[in-house]
């Protein structure tokens, strides 16, 4: 958590959540911690845990079971509007370098060496 970043912590913990469970460092199914254990580990209000479990619940990466906790889901592929998001931020990107003068060749070498 960075208290300098300009955005809610909440949201800092739904993107850090979010990409142990793309990455695969949290297992399908893993079971997440507690809002009030992780709200006690990182010593903030347990309302802001709660958001950020809803949210990440609303976007299909966890899923909650009512009186055993918030779990990782299995099929985070299946979130269609995030996926949508992000598409659209990488053609503004896209259309912001080329308007800087990258060319398409350099776009494509670093997308080849993203991939690598």
């Amino acid at each position: 958590m960075n208290y300098r970043d300009s955005r809610p912590i909440y949201e800092q913990i739904k993107d850090g959540l979010r990409k142990l469970i793309v990455t695969g460092a949290m297992a399908p199914d893993e079971k997440l911690p507690s809002v009030r254990a992780l709200a006690t580990q990182l010593s903030i209000n347990p309302n802001t845990i709660q958001r950020a479990y809803n949210e990440l619940e609303g976007e299909g990466y966890i899923y909650s079971v009512p009186g055993k906790g918030s779990f990782a889901s299995g099929n985070t592929g299946a979130d269609e509007a995030r996926k949508a998001e992000l598409l659209s931020q990488v053609r503004e990107l896209l259309a912001e370098l080329r308007y800087l003068g990258v060319s398409n060749a350099e776009l494509a070498a670093l997308v080849k060496e993203e991939q690598a």
